[in-house]
């Protein structure tokens, strides 16, 4: 008992302290990426914290939760295998429907590297020098994935935070229409979100059905989607559409214009699928729009490819590309000449 004690003495300051840091931080600006990383301190304190309350046996049940996590990374290049295969068999055969396959034939191959990591850390292998391609491809791979799995994670968090429903109006971001104008079961969940926090608003906002015409739609997104809303009972004169934008960026700047033109200034609810409300949230900081993102839910198996999708739209932009560039330099570019070298 006295073992356990000293423990939670030890390791409760930083437990409490990573949380609390994450949560103030997320209520505060939710869009900023160091969340994310928060999140993932505070996670790694959880592992740390649990252990610590089996006493004595602290050290086994420390190697007990590390094996069990190491077994679940494990087995994610299989998971993102078969759901690209599902995804081949439910939807269009594009490129970026087929991210979660190329991901996990990738991340597998990083893994198989890894192990062999493993072994000549441990002297299983001799002559590391002739293995410095595992050494380099693993780590490449595990930093990659776990700034994958960090966004992910944060996505994931955003979605169950508590909020207060007092918005003067609610952005609902557009997708493809089907067969020219009907709604499809992605933007019909965006548009139910919404329709369910329009109606835990005591004074009703107004809802801004945001998207334009795309070449193979008869209609705007924002009609199709207006029609939507009226089906299910929201009055016309509390939907305001947006209908010319064509990208998230122009979803939220031309309702940004709609919103001052219309004096609704208070505090606004951003609707989209759960894998993009993170990066909603971005731009609309930028815009200096005060938002609060709600995630609509998604198909199980649309969630890998799409959450990939994100990933790449989010680090491709160039301050996300600086610090994850030098942080794989510093991190597995030097290590791993050092160690050629040496």
């Amino acid at each position: 008992m006295a073992e356990i004690l000293n423990n939670i003495k030890a390791l409760l300051p930083f437990f409490a302290g990573s949380w609390l840091l994450f949560i103030l931080c997320t209520l505060w600006k939710p869009q900023k990426f160091r969340n994310s990383v928060f999140l993932m301190a505070a996670l790694a304190g959880t592992v740390l914290f649990i252990s610590g309350l089996f006493g004595e046996q602290s050290g086994n049940a420390l190697i007990v939760l590390a094996l069990l996590i190491l077994l679940a990374i494990l087995l994610v290049p299989a998971m993102l295998i078969v759901n690209g295969i599902y995804m081949m068999k439910r939807e269009a055969r594009s490129l970026g429907n087929l991210l979660s396959l190329l991901a996990g034939i990738v991340i597998g191959l990083g893994e198989v590297a890894m192990l062999l990591t493993v072994f000549i850390s441990s002297g299983v292998i001799r002559e590391p020098r002739h293995f410095g391609w595992a050494i380099f491809a693993g780590t490449t791979v595990l930093y990659f994935s776990l700034w994958i799995l960090t966004i992910v994670l944060y996505i994931l968090f955003i979605q169950w935070m508590p909020h207060r429903y007092d918005f003067s109006a609610v952005i609902i971001h557009g997708s493809g229409l089907i067969r020219g104008d009907r709604i499809g079961r992605l933007l019909g969940n965006r548009l139910d979100k919404a329709i369910a926090i329009y109606r835990k608003c005591k004074k009703k906002p107004i809802l801004i059905p945001s998207g334009g015409q795309g070449e193979n739609e008869t209609v705007s997104e924002a009609i199709a989607m207006k029609q939507y809303l009226i089906d299910h009972g929201i009055p016309q004169e509390h939907i305001l559409m947006e209908a010319i934008s064509t990208t998230t960026k122009e979803n939220l700047r031309y309702s940004k214009e709609l919103l001052a033109a219309y004096g609704l200034n208070g505090r606004i609810a951003l609707v989209s699928s759960n894998y993009h409300i993170y990066r909603c949230l971005q731009y609309a900081h930028k815009m200096k729009l005060k938002c609060v993102g709600f995630g609509a839910k998604v198909a199980w198996y649309y969630f890998p490819s799409a959450t990939l999708r994100e990933f790449i739209a989010l680090f491709t932009r160039p301050p996300h590309v600086i610090w994850m560039g030098l942080g794989y330099v510093f991190m597995i570019v030097i290590p791993a000449v050092y160690l050629l070298l040496a």
